[in-house]
């Protein structure tokens, strides 16, 4: 596909709110994306309800109830913007970067999805079973879609998730896991001038878990805690009740989650501060996403069609997580990345690399290619 008629097809989705929790936003991006595989002919589209607070989810398959996909191609449509992002920052074109809410996460990858397989020989389709899924919360760690997507991508030999490229072009074979945890402290009101000795401060005691729990980063490893959200107290002449944060945890390694979270409990049942206590909750679980000998197999063939477009392939681990993670820590040969090159994701900064729409899009097709092929 053109990059001129790939950026026709992009406009409106980019000129579209459709935050995570934006359900009728959502819904227009599952209309357009809805009317664009109908034209094709030949696809089947099933619109999965998950939950009232966000938007549909959309299956789009090439055979009727397979029970067996040879490729599935995952791409979100929800982003992190807030209502009105999209009247106030609508798409633009400056020099060779296009710019707008979600442009490069993910609507590029959106996009670049529908452009590869509306250009895929019949021969090649007909020979393959695939399934496209488009969920509608990855940007809330798929809290609602994830049992769905490991129901449909455990039926997947190969899950290819089209995401941006890296600003340097690579693709992504390996990403961190992540957790978050909300830390709730429980203290005793008091005055702060009459009888500040009969309060027991929630925010003292919330301090006291930000120092510690800042000794057990190891940077080194990949593991990381970041308090990223705090808030407490009523008034300045208040011991105060009540204080929350939010964990961010970040790691290579999957067994550091259970470590974190023994942790974390160890904390709570022995408070730093008499009289309050700690609840500790998980709000997001994501495993990391790691390899296997047949995510090796899968990168051969994205290799073999990236020579075959002459495009060199380079690959990259990553700190940020995607549904990737979840398919391949369920052992489903995952690779991510397949989208045009885009950057500076969750700002209004982000941005989408025009010149790297054409390839991008002639690599997925041409995984897929070598998939069939093979």
């Amino acid at each position: 596909m053109k990059k001129e008629t790939f950026l026709e097809h992009l406009k409106p989705f980019i000129n579209t709110d459709c935050g995570s929790y934006q359900p009728a936003g959502v819904g227009k991006i599952a209309d357009m994306l809805t009317e664009k595989y109908t034209a094709l002919g030949g696809w089947h589209i099933k619109r999965q309800h998950l939950h009232d607070e966000v938007g549909p989810g959309l299956l789009i398959t090439n055979r009727e109830n397979p029970d067996h996909y040879d490729v599935m191609l995952i791409g979100h449509i929800d982003t992190v913007f807030p209502a009105g992002t999209a009247a106030a920052r609508p798409f633009k074109v400056e020099g060779n970067r296009a710019y707008g809410p979600g442009v490069a996460d993910m609507k590029n990858g959106v996009i670049a999805i529908y452009a590869a397989l509306s250009e895929l020989d019949s021969a090649v389709r007909d020979k393959l079973s695939i399934a496209v899924l488009h969920n509608p919360d990855e940007e809330i760690s798929s809290i609602h879609s994830e049992p769905w997507i490991l129901e449909e991508a455990k039926k997947a030999a190969y899950v290819l998730v089209c995401e941006s490229a890296r600003a340097d072009g690579s693709l992504v074979n390996r990403r961190k896991g992540s957790a978050t945890f909300g830390l709730h402290f429980h203290g005793i009101a008091s005055h702060a001038g009459n009888d500040p000795e009969k309060g027991r401060s929630a925010v003292v005691e919330m301090a006291h878990w930000i120092l510690e729990l800042g000794k057990h980063n190891d940077y080194a490893n990949g593991t990381s805690l970041t308090i990223g959200l705090v808030k407490g107290g009523s008034a300045s002449n208040v011991v105060p009740e009540y204080a929350e944060a939010t964990l961010d945890l970040r790691f290579w390694d999957n067994n550091k989650f259970d470590e974190i979270k023994a942790l974390l409990d160890k904390l709570a049942a022995k408070p730093f501060v008499d009289g309050v206590k700690v609840e500790v909750r998980v709000q997001a679980k994501k495993p990391a996403m790691v390899m296997n000998a047949s995510t090796e197999k899968l990168m051969h063939f994205v290799e073999a069609a990236g020579k075959k477009i002459g495009l060199p392939i380079t690959w990259q681990a990553v700190g940020g997580g995607s549904d990737a993670n979840v398919t391949s820590a369920h052992g489903i040969p995952s690779l991510d990345g397949f989208g045009p090159i885009g950057a500076c994701f969750h700002s209004d900064k982000e941005y989408l690399e025009i010149d790297s729409i054409e390839q991008r899009v002639a690599l997925l097709k041409a995984t897929i290619e070598e998939i069939a092929a093979a």
